[in-house]
């Protein structure tokens, strides 16, 4: 590094140069003396872009989720006049209300436990059973088709295979001599619904198990069998085990899926089954049993079993990532 004490033996002008710059480099007094941006000193106001793609979605997310669930939650304790009560909330206590809290907690359940299980296993069966990719991407693509297939169109479809002039039933009474009815089958029952519930939740479960699945390391399974470990050893002490978490996170999700379906039980019953939905419906809209404030207070119980789900759903879901990343 130069000093300038050393260079300025030979420059003539080195008086110009006080004491302190005499001894400072000479590529700092060249910075020091060289002319200033006019903007030098204002710093630069740093604006993310990258908001604007988010926006949507937050506009999308207060106008459809937290704008009704506050006019949920205002309605649920308003009269008809407009006054605060706490009349809603008591009564949510009544008999029929209970009654059609606990069918759909029943159906949920049901549907929950036998969907997330057949999902299970035709999620294992195409990734860690082996079967043959082709037959992956049919599974696959029908899951994600028929886990949106709801309502309307699907009570239809049911009616049309399994009704008691269905396609179905006529085809077992006329070639087999079986009539399901008779049996006791009923489709517009709880069993008949719950039958239909599971058209779109198993294809559920099999969309949201299969990359924990395709997420076991070989290296685990390489290790138990060098261990001495069997297939059941090793399913019994390691996969399942890390697989517990995700399948108790997807029935929660499954639950709540079924707990909160309104067009396909009301389609395919005609009200008969006093669900939860059904008999929101019915107090908000119905001649008859006519008091939205009790409908208002129905539909945030279901929030709130909806939150509670929700939130068992991303608990064990973290706990899963964990293992699997």
């Amino acid at each position: 590094m130069v000093r300038v004490g050393a260079a300025s033996r030979s420059n003539p002008h080195r008086n110009l140069l006080s004491a302190s710059e005499r001894e400072l480099p000479v590529a700092q007094i060249a910075q020091k003396d060289a002319p200033r941006p006019v903007m030098a000193g204002l710093k630069r106001a740093n604006i993310s872009w990258a908001w604007l793609g988010v926006a949507p979605f937050f506009l999308f997310a207060f106008a459809f989720m937290i704008l009704p669930a506050l006019s949920l939650f205002t309605g649920s304790f308003v009269d008809r006049q407009g006054s605060f009560t706490l009349d809603n909330i008591i009564g949510l206590s009544q008999p029929f209300i209970l009654n059609a809290y606990w069918l759909s907690i029943k159906i949920s359940l049901v549907t929950a436990i036998a969907g997330g299980l057949l999902g299970f296993f035709l999620a294992y069966a195409v990734t860690v059973g082996g079967l043959p990719l082709p037959i992956r991407n049919v599974l696959m693509t029908f899951s994600g088709v028929a886990s949106n297939f709801a309502g309307v169109p699907l009570a239809f479809a049911f009616i049309a295979t399994l009704g008691r002039v269905g396609f179905v039933t006529v085809l077992l009474k006329s070639l087999l001599g079986i009539n399901i009815y008779d049996a006791g089958f009923n489709l517009y029952s709880f069993t008949g619904l719950s039958l239909t519930y599971m058209y779109f939740q198993f294809p559920l479960m099999v969309l949201i198990i299969t990359p924990a699945l395709d997420g076991l390391k070989r290296e685990w399974r390489e290790a138990a069998e060098n261990l001495g470990a069997s297939n059941w050893h090793y399913w019994r002490y390691v996969a399942l085990p890390i697989l517990l978490p995700s399948l108790l996170g997807t029935m929660i999700l499954l639950f709540g899926n079924s707990f909160g379906a309104y067009a396909t039980a009301f389609a395919l019953t005609g009200g008969s089954l006093n669900l939860v939905p059904i008999v929101i419906g019915a107090q908000i809209r119905g001649d008859v049993l006519n008091n939205p404030g009790l409908g208002y207070a129905l539909a945030l119980g279901m929030v709130v079993v909806m939150a509670i789900s929700i939130a068992g759903y991303t608990a064990l879901q973290r706990k899963t990532e964990r293992w699997l990343r």
